[in-house]
């Protein structure tokens, strides 16, 4: 996991050194800028060393071929396999994605398996491209008659620059030929078949889940967890711990008292984790806004509180551990918003929302995880984002996701095939617990209320736009060019399918 900066056609290693800077925080282990004889590029790398820890520097220089990669390809070892051991000269996981593209193979990167931006540059061509639900950030600008990449839009910060735009999620820019989709969201499904038995089929989503949290797992270091005490969280680190050989390191925190410590804590006694806990309060919250709002790169009042309880578990987790488990993901793929329960009558509806909201995590909860954890130099992997399993729980009828389980109250089960996959993993009370949201259960939406009151000179409650106004002044305070930040945030918004 890291951060990088790539420059094609321009020939400036000091602006090179002084974006890499920008987001050094990314990659606290290593910074490295480098250009090599007959590649037009300068390319610049912070490193969070996860995987080959001694021989996995970047940028990596093969055959006239320059790589700077971002993220966790999990399947490496099989496709260093495939490919020929011999012809690798690391044990990083990141040049497999050279000599993917060195084969020629069709489709070559559709074959890499996990969260990765990449930018590979050959002495007459620049290729960049972005895992299928973004859940690693990549921006490209145009400078002159040049192109700059980098993981953050920070590192754009104080250039002056007009045109930067992200590369979308599972998209790949290619000198040669423009903009290209190479990955594409598969459609849910809506409704179970006539008289088919939906046992079968969480049974399988169990031995699904299983595969991906083992995948995710992958490290040369210690993988720990984030614990909110919620059923996606308390399900990734049951799964987890089981695939251990060791007491698994689990996270939580939230205000004293907060529903999010005391579940998390039943949940860490119950798979035997070696839990930690931190408590935090609205003098905290005072403190550390700006901060949070800097490295989150927006200023969305649906976004701000949930990255601050993100910041003090990130903050806890990173004092032990470099890389960890999340439980995001689930709500999209299983049905776990409050709204969803609309749907319940309306299961194609309800596939359609599932397989939307699907492909606009990047700009909401994976920009706020990825930036939050990086900030500290801490990896955070998503085991509910697998492409196999995302894949198969598409498959799952939507009918099964949002249950009506009491047709005379018309009560219904949000989540309910997953927590019937899982409902052996946890006591009955966890497996059954209703969602909060996690600036909700940590308590952080009260202690929140209390800190903008304080800062705004208020009395509670503080209306939203008062909100958004102070975390965009906030931001713009920060910032050299804040209108390129705010233009360029990922932003929540409400394009749902009518229910």
């Amino acid at each position: 996991m890291c951060g990088f900066v790539c420059l094609w056609k321009i020939d400036d290693l000091a602006l090179a050194q002084r974006m890499i800077e920008k987001i050094a925080h990314r990659g606290p282990d290593d910074v490295r800028v480098t250009q090599v004889p007959n590649v037009p590029a300068v390319m610049a790398h912070c490193r969070l060393s996860i995987i080959g820890l001694e021989t996995g520097t970047q940028p990596i220089y093969s055959a006239e071929n320059l790589l700077v990669a971002n993220g966790e390809i999990y399947n490496y070892a099989d496709l260093r396999a495939i490919l020929g051991e011999s012809a690798f000269e690391t044990l990083s996981d990141s040049e497999t994605i050279l000599h993917l593209f060195r084969s020629d193979a069709a489709r070559w990167i559709s074959k890499l398996d996990g969260m990765f931006a990449f930018v590979l540059a050959t002495p007459d061509r620049i290729i960049a491209a972005r895992d299928p639900l973004g859940i690693k950030p990549l921006y490209m600008a145009r400078i002159g008659d040049g192109l700059a990449f980098a993981s953050e839009l920070k590192a754009f910060d104080g250039l002056g620059l007009s045109d930067v735009e992200p590369i979308d999620p599972g998209a790949m820019f290619d000198s040669m030929d423009g903009f290209r989709e190479w990955y594409r969201m598969p459609q849910g499904a809506a409704e179970l078949g006539p008289g088919e038995d939906p046992e079968p089929i969480w049974r399988e989503l169990r031995l699904v889940l299983e595969g991906a949290v083992q995948k995710w797992m992958v490290a040369d270091v210690e993988v720990g967890a984030f614990l909110s005490g919620g059923l996606d969280s308390s399900v990734i680190a049951a799964l987890a711990a089981r695939a251990v050989d060791h007491p698994l390191k689990t996270f939580s925190v939230g205000t004293e008292g907060s529903p999010d410590l005391e579940a998390a804590r039943a949940v860490a006694e119950h798979i035997g984790s070696d839990h930690y806990e931190m408590v935090f309060t609205a003098d905290d919250l005072i403190e550390i806004l700006p901060h949070v709002i800097y490295h989150l790169e927006s200023a969305d009042v649906d976004v701000v509180p949930s990255a601050l309880p993100t910041h003090f578990v990130t903050t806890l987790a990173r004092r032990h551990v470099k890389a960890i488990l999340t439980g995001e993901g689930a709500d999209e793929l299983f049905a776990g918003y409050a709204y969803h329960h609309a749907y319940a009558r309306r299961p194609r509806a309800l596939a359609d929302e599932l397989t939307r909201s699907l492909g606009a995590m990047h700009n909401i909860n994976l920009q706020r995880v990825d930036r939050i954890t990086m900030a500290q130099g801490l990896e955070a992997r998503t085991p509910f984002l697998d492409r196999d399993l995302i894949d198969f729980a598409q498959s799952i009828p939507a009918s099964l996701k949002i249950r009506i389980t009491d047709e005379a109250t018309h009560e219904t089960t949000e989540k309910w095939i997953l927590r019937k996959a899982c409902e052996d993993l946890l006591p009955a009370d966890l497996v059954w617990r209703k969602k909060a949201q996690f600036d909700e259960g940590s308590g952080t939406s009260t202690a929140l209320e209390e800190a903008l009151s304080r800062m705004l000179g208020v009395k509670p409650p503080v209306d939203r736009e008062s909100e958004g106004k102070l975390y965009k002044r906030l931001l713009r305070e920060q910032y050299d060019d804040p209108d390129l930040i705010l233009d360029n945030a990922g932003m929540w918004t409400a394009e749902r399918i009518v229910a």
